[in-house]
């Protein structure tokens, strides 16, 4: 006859043999893969990964592993790429290999686990390719989209105008502008900066980023089973978005009305007719929930991400009042303070081309890159990575990597001027990441950048409310994508 059971005897077995399982566990993945910190069971190395944020973390365990090191996100590895050399290698030159897109649960929660981003094989390719050449056939990377970008940039210069010379937060005006680009090509709609409905929308958006970008976003993603059901900022997210969704779905439905297969309007209507083309063929990535979600993400990206870089821009060029003189002088002796600016002016305006690309490069709007994973098992740098692992390109390591820039950690517009002050590429320039993942609205978003900020500074000169050197202009959210801090701003016409 046995005694009574000791449970505190038997919790510490249990919890031991948990530990041994998982022990043993990690050793037999991990034998193979890139080094790496010890991770936690079900935490992995969440602790390791907070210290001084999440970004200078993984930069810090670089200098400590080296460019290539595997991180535990909860119980799921990640293996995480630093420095253009590694970055570029990775991307580029075996491209095929790391193509797949990695997990992403908050952002597969948001898009319904469907759309562009997130799809992988044969199907994001298909969809890819649709894309790419369905916005080249409405303008993006032709002269042809000059017009309306010249003409939102005017609508632009007259909603500051009425501020009257006040200061004001210009994060929702240019958040309206650059979503009506992508508007005009997705949906063939554009809206006024005083529709305050539209207003709110893109402003719910905003504070949607702001929690995806803050820890609870990281928590999110980390422990996805988990955090799901807690309560928190996070929960907001989803509410956040669904006003922007609903519009989205709605001007589907208006296309799907009044749809002319002779005479497509916009990116929605040539969807629409590829949908009655497949007819029934069941494996087709051309349905209604992946026209949606890839709209979806054309209005998030295109606007939001873009918004945040002229944001950021805006902010720069009040803390660094020498470098507006010098851009002023520019557009005064290439285009005047009449003339709209063109996209071949880019090619005698260097100051203003350099300025636009440190920009992005010091900005580094996506700062962590998105997730990728590997297509197949792979042997990198003599290691094993298995088939379907998170691979994180640490796209901050390439823009601030010494190798690449004279001083990768301070604004300087000489990063991309040689000594004749002509215009001047760097490799290590990738704000839209590089190889078959890259974005697709890449020659959209640089001429937009041109034409705004030229207009901009064409017709006002910006001053900050504060001393610029007591001007903090960094992040205020940093993780997935680096956020822009608010200030004010003072916009004087220039006469």
């Amino acid at each position: 006859m046995t005694g009574p059971l000791n449970v505190p005897v038997v919790l510490v077995g249990v919890i031991t043999f948990i530990l041994v399982v998982f022990y043993w566990k990690y050793m037999w993945e991990r034998r193979k893969m890139p080094p790496g910190p010890f991770p936690l069971p079900i935490i992995g190395n969440f602790l390791q990964t907070q210290i001084g944020g999440i970004v200078p973390s993984l930069i810090k365990m670089s200098e400590r592993y080296g460019p290539i090191y595997t991180v535990y996100f909860g119980a799921r590895p990640v293996v995480v790429l630093t420095g253009y050399k590694i970055v570029k290698e990775a991307l580029v030159e075996m491209g095929d290999v790391f193509a797949n897109r990695g997990r992403l649960p908050l952002i597969e929660r948001i898009f319904s686990h469907s759309g562009l981003t997130l799809l992988n094989g044969e199907t994001w390719s298909q969809l890819r390719q649709f894309s790419l050449l369905t916005l080249k056939d409405f303008g993006m990377g032709k002269k042809s989209l000059e017009e309306p970008l010249q003409t939102e940039a005017q609508h632009l210069v007259d909603h500051i105008r009425n501020f009257n010379g006040q200061p004001f937060d210009p994060s929702t005006t240019v958040i309206c502008a650059s979503s009506n680009i992508i508007s005009t090509l997705v949906m063939g709609t554009r809206f006024d900066y005083s529709d305050k409905q539209w207003m709110s929308v893109l402003a719910d958006s905003r504070h949607a980023f702001h929690i995806v970008s803050s820890t609870w976003g990281q928590l999110y993603d980390l422990f996805p089973g988990i955090i799901h059901y807690l309560p928190g900022p996070h929960r907001k997210v989803f509410q956040l978005l669904k006003p922007l969704k609903n519009v989205v779905k709605e001007s589907v439905r208006n296309h799907q009305e009044t749809l002319d297969p002779t005479c497509p309007r916009d990116y929605i209507d040539c969807f629409l007719i590829r949908m009655n083309q497949e007819g029934k063929n069941l494996g087709s990535a051309f349905h209604l929930t992946n026209l949606i979600e890839t709209a979806f993400d054309m209005f998030l990206g295109g606007s939001e991400t873009t918004a945040v870089t002229i944001h950021f821009g805006l902010l720069i060029l009040i803390k660094h009042p020498e470098i507006q003189d010098k851009i002023h002088k520019e557009i005064d002796q290439v285009i005047g303070r009449d003339r709209e600016p063109k996209a071949d002016d880019r090619n005698h305006m260097p100051c203003t081309n350099a300025l636009l690309h440190e920009i992005q490069r010091y900005t580094e709007t996506f700062p962590m890159g998105i997730n990728r994973a590997t297509t197949r098992d792979v042997t990198f740098h003599g290691y094993h990575i298995p088939k379907g692992t998170s691979i994180l390109p640490l796209l901050t390591s390439v823009l601030k990597d010494p190798s690449q820039f004279e001083t990768p950690e301070k604004f300087n517009i000489n990063h991309f001027l040689d000594e004749n002050g002509k215009f001047k590429k760097n490799n290590g320039f990738m704000p839209f990441s590089a190889g078959k993942r890259a974005c697709i609205a890449e020659s959209l978003v640089r001429l937009q950048l041109f034409i705004f900020f030229t207009v901009i500074l064409q017709k006002f000169t910006l001053k900050s409310v504060v001393d610029p050197k007591d001007l903090d202009i960094s992040p205020a959210e940093s993780g997935i994508e680096n956020l822009p801090p608010t200030h004010k701003i003072i916009f004087i016409a220039r006469t």
